[in-house]
């Protein structure tokens, strides 16, 4: 699957082809997961709107809930002004952290409101 030039013209990524994508959750605005995504990943997405990212560790595409059931379909998709960057507008179904938990920012805050 083939990304359309024009949008991969615009994208930066890193040395090693990737370039980071935000998930949001399109009812409340929650960032629900920061993943990586090259051309292909966001190719894939973009054709069947389930998130789709390359996992650096392991070296291969997944699909948000292909295993776990906890499915992303994805909205809209937007690039940032620096082109490093995607972001995912998504409805998500289950948690969207590995850990079990809705966000994978629920854990440690850092810095309280005041």
């Amino acid at each position: 699957m083939a990304l359309d030039p024009d949008i991969a013209a615009r994208l930066k990524r890193d040395a090693n082809g990737l370039f980071a994508a935000v998930a949001q959750e399109r009812g409340t605005g929650q960032v629900l997961m920061v993943a990586w995504m090259d051309d292909e990943a966001l190719a894939r997405t973009l054709a069947t709107r389930r998130g789709t990212y390359y996992s650096r560790s392991r070296g291969e595409y997944w699909v948000k809930g292909e295993t776990s059931g906890h499915t992303q379909y994805v909205y809209s998709v937007r690039l940032d002004c620096d082109g490093d960057t995607v972001l995912l507008e998504v409805d998500q179904v289950g948690a969207a952290c590995h850990t079990g938990d809705h966000t994978c920012f629920d854990a440690d805050e850092l810095l309280a409101p005041e």
